[in-house]
């Protein structure tokens, strides 16, 4: 059955209270009586993590390369953990458009920041979740043994995104460039016609569909009965709950960066902005026209920015004297249909990652869900609130349920601080392994959606040294 279908099927009532303020928790000492399995025979930690700003594209990072955000967010992390280069083992960072001249950022960027050329390091790619792949593939390597300190990270520059020439022109330009004579050289430079300079644009679209991601979005909305205004208050909660945290100082791991040929230092966030909701209404769709919900403002926008995060073996940490924010317990990756589900993949990895740690939602003091559209965020809470959705797709006997929104990204989330693709799954592990520490968590819940119709959970536990 098409999700389309699922209008009337699904329950319709809103999910989201627009409430934008959260009551503060306890900073007092708690000692937590809930137990989980270790799925590796190490005890591997999260130290720490920093991202730069992340900016919208276009803006005060137009004129560098993601090479240049890469490299400060590994001096940054390195500054803050205060660990020496040398005891970095290994480091891996996600990348979504890749820059041909970088192919390998990880290892150029490693090498940019000083790190010793001994140091191994590579890039991997997952849309989305690339640095939680980052994240994950760490905890490999650590968990076989191979490794004990790892860097993980993710880095997107969308201000300077790869456009090709097209490709009748690239096959003439290489053959002339090996042809042997001028006369050879002039013969296959004059089949060149007119619409061979017609360049190869990319898009945020699925290859295997051609659909764009807000097209998706928007379908999915429409299936599960998610209103217009539903999103717009959504997004107003999220950059309100951001403004708030800005403010408030909870956006500790953005390390400021010093950008040649702008006057000030870049130091904060620059897509947050709290608008009334009047005002979001008057905006007309950005996919489906003329009917469509998704708008520029209930959307995440094309943003620049770079994070790193510092993990290892416990004992590592011991030996170094670094005190740990949080245990990386259980993860999964998940992946359904591109067309109709294209961007539910919290909802199938949620119960996953639940199940495997023996967990239930209401275990979960801090949750991390990747905003990719307001719309997106919604369909997937009613898709978690419907028993008619678990039998009929997840094999489930009943519902997964709604997690408690007052504890669901309290800092904002990507509508707001910003989704440079590769980068966002190292900022909500930061910020999770920092929430859970400023409000008393235990536990700590990461989801995301990603191109292709795939999706992570990801489960951390809060460490008992960890501080601020």
């Amino acid at each position: 059955m098409s999700l389309l279908m699922l209008k009337s099927a699904v329950r319709s009532q809103s999910v989201f209270s627009g409430t934008y303020t959260l009551a503060a928790s306890s900073n007092a000492c708690r000692t937590y009586a809930k137990k989980i399995d270790n799925p590796s025979n190490k005890n591997i930690v999260f130290i720490d993590g920093v991202r730069t700003p992340f900016l919208l594209s276009g803006t005060h990072y137009s004129k560098l390369m993601a090479l240049d955000l890469a490299r400060h967010s590994l001096l940054e992390l390195q500054r803050k953990t205060n660990i020496p280069k040398e005891m970095i083992d290994y480091i891996v960072y996600g990348t979504v458009m890749q820059e041909v001249k970088t192919s390998n950022i990880a290892r150029e960027a490693a090498l940019a920041a000083g790190f010793s050329e001994k140091t191994p390091a590579h890039t991997v790619t997952m849309a989305c979740i690339s640095s939680n792949v980052a994240l994950t593939t760490g905890m490999g390597l650590i968990a076989s043994g191979a490794f004990d300190s790892v860097i993980a990270g993710g880095v997107e520059f969308m201000s300077d995104i790869p456009i090709r020439h097209s490709r009748p022109l690239r096959n003439i330009m290489v053959k002339a460039s090996k042809a042997k004579s001028l006369p050879q050289t002039l013969g296959l430079l004059a089949q060149i016609r007119p619409n061979h300079f017609v360049p190869d644009l990319p898009a945020v679209a699925e290859f295997s569909t051609g659909e764009t991601m807000g097209h998706s979005g928007d379908r999915l909305a429409a299936a599960f009965g998610v209103t217009r205004a539903e999103q717009d208050e959504y997004a107003l909660r999220s950059h309100t709950l951001a403004q708030q945290a800005q403010q408030q100082g909870n956006l500790s791991d953005l390390v400021p960066m010093k950008v040649p040929n702008v006057d000030k230092v870049v130091d904060k966030d620059n897509g947050i902005r709290v608008s009334p909701i009047e005002s979001l209404a008057k905006l007309k769709p950005a996919f489906v026209k003329p009917y469509g919900t998704v708008t520029a403002a209930n959307a995440s926008f094309l943003t620049d920015g770079a994070s790193a995060g510092l993990i290892m073996s416990e004992e590592k940490a011991r030996q170094l004297g670094l005190k740990p924010k949080a245990y990386l317990r259980h993860f999964t990756y998940v992946s359904q249909d591109p067309v109709d589900q294209l961007l539910l993949g919290p909802t199938y990895a949620i119960p996953k990652v639940l199940e495997k740690a023996g967990l239930a939602l209401n275990d979960i003091g801090v949750w991390e869900v990747h905003e990719a559209f307001a719309g997106q965020i919604l369909a997937n809470l009613k898709a978690m609130d419907s028993d008619w959705f678990a039998k009929e797709y997840m094999n489930r006997n009943g519902k997964v349920g709604v997690p408690d929104l007052k504890k669901w990204n309290a800092w904002g989330g990507s509508l707001s601080i910003g989704h440079p693709f590769a980068a966002t799954g190292v900022r909500l592990a930061t910020h999770t392994a920092n929430r859970m520490i400023k409000e008393n968590q235990q536990f700590g819940l990461i989801a995301a959606c990603a191109a292709g119709g795939q999706g992570v959970g990801m489960l951390l536990e809060r460490h008992p040294d960890a501080t601020l």
